[in-house]
């Protein structure tokens, strides 16, 4: 895999917002994307033995596979105007996972959800994994 993939909730809509806020602040195409309800997001995780769950963004970057806010930041790192989110880093991940596991358990909540998972634009749909 030569570009880091984000694997997200495809039918959440704070998710679905993310990815599209990504591709914003990512004009040279770094990442590219995978629903976690896809084949593909299965293999993947199961390859790195993680317990399948809709709950959290997935980054697999050079070989690595990360989770919540860890993933989140390491994510933000490569996003244009956004880069100085990587400070965060420094906050203990329990703190850091607390928060991110809040706004995760109620997203559907605040955010909605869909009923399938979105389909990229024409012009996307190469940066996106089936």
């Amino acid at each position: 895999m030569n570009h880091p993939i984000v694997l997200f909730d495809g039918v959440c809509n704070l998710c679905n917002s993310s990815v599209q806020f990504i591709i914003r602040h990512d004009p040279a195409g770094h990442f590219h994307f995978a629903a976690l309800q896809s084949d593909f997001a299965r293999e993947q995780l199961k390859r790195f033995q993680v317990a399948a769950h809709l709950d959290s963004i997935v980054l697999i970057e050079d070989g690595v596979l990360y989770t919540r806010s860890t993933a989140a930041l390491r994510v933000a790192r490569h996003l244009k105007g956004w880069r100085w989110l990587y400070l965060f880093r420094w906050v203990p991940p329990f703190l850091r996972d607390g928060v991110y596991d809040l706004v995760a358990r109620y997203r559907y909540r605040l955010f909605g959800r869909q009923q399938e998972c979105m389909l990229p634009t024409p012009e996307l749909r190469a940066r996106f994994i089936n």
